[in-house]
């Protein structure tokens, strides 16, 4: 499903060990620096680095369960606060 040029999303119906073999090479285009994702009508190269954010959310309703996993990133450098932490000791 095309979202638009900067962006991807794919939505399909697999079994347990089909999205276990997905998370798994995640996890190695985590550890290579490299994500690529494609399907028919879009694809994008994501190049993770320094440090991200992990989010994981779950939750379980009588018929339905749901697990989200977010990696976030910012390609620019985090800007210096302003102020600065002053800690004192007595």
């Amino acid at each position: 499903m095309k979202d638009s040029d900067n962006s991807f999303c794919h939505e399909s119906l697999q079994d347990r060990k089909t999205i276990a073999d997905i998370l798994s090479s995640l996890q190695q285009g985590l550890s290579n620096g490299t994500l690529k994702f494609s399907d028919e009508d879009n694809e994008i190269t994501l190049k993770p680095s320094g440090l991200l954010t992990l989010t994981v959310k779950a939750s379980s309703d009588s018929d339905h369960n749901v697990l989200d996993v977010r990696v976030s990133w910012t390609s620019k450098k985090p800007k210096k606060l302003k102020k600065e932490l002053k800690i004192s000791v007595d």
